[in-house]
């Protein structure tokens, strides 16, 4: 294969890896890409979980909670949070916060402003991913996925 398609290829899977983590194949407490998973990648130590509930307030804003643990990193780590309802192919994304990652038990809350009407109080599904954006070759930071989380919640008014 020359090598303008393997650089081609590579960076592509990086992107969809980047923007589009939920488009990935998944499987129980594992994000399967290949032969790599979250479970190879990370210590079983480092967990990230979702509330029970959420909260959508009048404005549309919405807010995610729950905990996350994770060991000393290179690079930045964030936990991300999306969340659907009614068609799963529809996810929205709520915000992202950064993760101290010193091994000990932490709260992570994202909240973000959505149209008015778009979500709905009552049953969603949350997906929560604590990932890492460890330094690569060239400057490009590439995403690590070190735990991830789905669940269904209930949204709560207010």
């Amino acid at each position: 294969m020359p090598l303008r398609q393997v650089i081609g290829a590579a960076t592509g899977a990086a992107l969809l890896l980047l923007f589009a983590p939920s488009a990935v194949a998944l499987s129980v407490g594992a994000l399967s890409v290949g032969a790599l998973s979250v479970g190879a990648l990370s210590d079983p130590s480092e967990t990230v979980t979702v509330d029970a509930t959420g909260h959508l307030a009048a404005d549309g804003t919405v807010t995610l909670s729950g905990t996350y643990r994770c060991l000393g990193r290179t690079g930045p780590v964030l936990v991300s949070s999306s969340v659907s309802q009614g068609d799963p192919r529809i996810r929205y994304g709520i915000g992202g916060s950064a993760a101290v990652c010193d091994g000990a038990e932490h709260r992570w809350t994202n909240s973000e402003k959505r149209t008015p009407g778009t979500l709905a109080p009552g049953a969603a599904h949350v997906e929560a991913t604590l990932m890492e954006l460890s330094p690569a070759l060239g400057g490009l930071p590439l995403p690590l996925f070190h735990a991830m989380q789905q669940q269904d919640i209930t949204l709560m008014q207010g």
